[in-house]
């Protein structure tokens, strides 16, 4: 589950990691009213107002049909409202959003941190994730922070620092001390930013994040070290222990058809393929897209719908596969292990007669328990529903259906 910036900073604040302040604001007028009050408090020159969405690439994406930035700058409490005015409700369109960019519902209108000081400024990169070849969480860190971090990994690999961590035990602090060395540092900046790498990786696990992204990892011109924007991803399987976060789940920003499905205990990916697939087991899924594939069509979904599958599922599975207006043909590959073959072609029946009239091929393989029945239940309903045995008989049919 994602969380949006001004989100992640405040469960960042529980563990007493620093964060530039701000105040989120669903409406211009309330933005105006955060300037002034980011002002008093903390005697910024200016705000930022950053579009809150679950993407990268703000700073650089556009609204949609304007020429407004996702994140800008205001230096009066007018010019933070018409740059609200501007940004939310609009579509913000970012490299990682593709073409149909996000609708922006809120921005965070957050404080100066680029203040007169004794010392420069300087902005770092540092992330927080499992590295699943070693099997260790791995901090990855780098001086050259902001908008461009992609373009240093790629062109200068050699700036990306790592330091590896075993799960169930803590950053050491020789660790904590080597990350602030490599990053240049010295003095107050350097123990600060000890403490906060340190604090900031309980905070990764204490959360169950999945990815925790610090950019840019900011220096003020006081030595301060904190979090200018964050981007937190809490691991689902987790979320029983967290309450608290799970409610701030915005289901706006997720695909609505992968919400539902959710709502059945379905597993249900969108893909931008022509056959739609539903299939009982991840890997017995990832070989039917691939089957797709070879066979020349595209998959338009991965969608397991579980050991446990009936006509309740496999219908709403029906339903949510066919609100795509890309597919061309369903194929239906269930192995009946834990799931009696005919348990699901009486679901398939039942789905189809329910739903109604449906336009486009159905091909079903159903193999394992009770399969010889399910295929009798199948070829004798009647319907427009097309039975194979075997996986290439399967992948003609699939085949024939998207030439």
């Amino acid at each position: 589950m994602n969380l949006h910036e001004y989100q992640a900073k405040e469960l960042l604040k529980k563990y007493n990691v620093p964060v530039q302040e701000g105040i989120p604001c669903s409406t211009p007028g309330e933005a105006e009213q955060a300037y002034r009050q980011i002002h008093t408090m903390y005697g910024s020159k200016f705000a930022v107002v950053k579009a809150q969405i679950h993407a990268g690439g703000r700073g650089k994406g556009k609204i949609k049909g304007t020429e407004q930035r996702g994140v800008a700058v205001g230096k009066t409490a007018e010019e933070v409202m018409q740059i609200a005015k501007n940004i939310i409700g609009g579509t913000l369109v970012t490299l990682q959003t593709g073409e149909a960019g996000k609708v922006v519902s809120k921005v965070l209108v957050a404080q100066d941190v680029y203040y007169d000081g004794p010392s420069p400024v300087k902005e770092f990169y540092l992330s927080i994730l499992l590295d699943r070849s070693k099997g260790q969480n791995v901090i990855m860190y780098s001086t050259e922070g902001g908008m461009n971090i992609e373009d240093v990994a790629h062109d200068t690999p050699e700036k990306i620092f790592k330091e590896w961590v075993y799960p169930g035990g803590n950053l050491e602090a020789f660790q904590a001390r080597k990350i602030a060395f490599n990053l240049g540092l010295s003095g107050v900046a350097f123990k600060n930013c000890v403490k906060f790498v340190t604090d900031l990786y309980k905070a990764y696990v204490g959360s169950d994040c999945g990815m925790l992204e610090i950019n840019p990892l900011f220096k003020t011109s006081d030595d301060k070290i904190i979090a200018v924007d964050c981007k937190m991803n809490i691991d689902d399987n987790a979320l029983m222990r967290h309450q608290d976060i799970a409610v701030l789940r915005d289901l706006s920003e997720e695909d609505p058809t992968e919400v539902e499905a959710g709502q059945y205990n379905l597993n249900f990916v969108k893909l931008d393929g022509n056959v739609g697939c539903m299939v009982n087991g991840a890997g017995l899924a990832m070989a039917t897209m691939d089957m797709i594939k070879l066979s020349g069509g595209e998959p338009a979904n991965f969608l397991d719908v579980g050991g446990t599958a009936n006509a309740q599922t496999v219908e709403a599975g029906f339903r949510i596969i066919l609100k795509d207006p890309k597919v061309k043909a369903i194929l239906i590959n269930i192995f009946g292990g834990i799931v009696r073959c005919d348990r699901v072609a009486q679901g398939v029946i039942d789905a189809y007669q329910s739903i109604g009239n449906i336009s486009i091929p159905i091909i079903v393989r159903l193999q394992g328990t009770n399969a010889d029945v399910a295929k009798k239940l199948i070829d004798e309903s009647g319907l427009k529903v097309q039975s194979a045995i075997q996986l290439s008989e399967a992948a003609e049919l699939v085949n024939k259906a998207v030439a």
